[in-house]
């Protein structure tokens, strides 16, 4: 499933997921090349966000034709654990 996330005046992000069962059969690839299709079709300009740490949705934002064009830091306010799985990883 890909879908746009937010609309802008010139750009639209795009989410993509795949269920667990439906992995490595480049669905999610094709999903995100029609969307990119139809986002360029209307004049804007498809982005993704990625984290910096999920190699799968990177993966799959180059493989779809997007580049990096600049990595971001996300800041929380509160506490983290310190340890165990990070409460910001995706699932994707």
């Amino acid at each position: 499933m890909a879908r746009t996330w937010f609309v802008g005046s010139r750009y639209e992000e795009v989410v993509c997921a795949t269920g667990p069962g439906e992995r490595r059969q480049h669905l999610g690839s094709a999903c995100l090349a029609g969307l990119t299709a139809d986002i360029t079709a209307r004049g804007h300009t498809a982005t993704r966000i990625c984290s910096r740490d999920d190699r799968a949705s990177r993966l799959l934002a180059w493989t779809g034709g997007f580049r990096l064009v600049r990595e971001y830091m996300d800041h929380t306010a509160g506490s983290l654990p310190v340890s165990g799985a990070s409460n910001l990883s995706a699932t994707a």
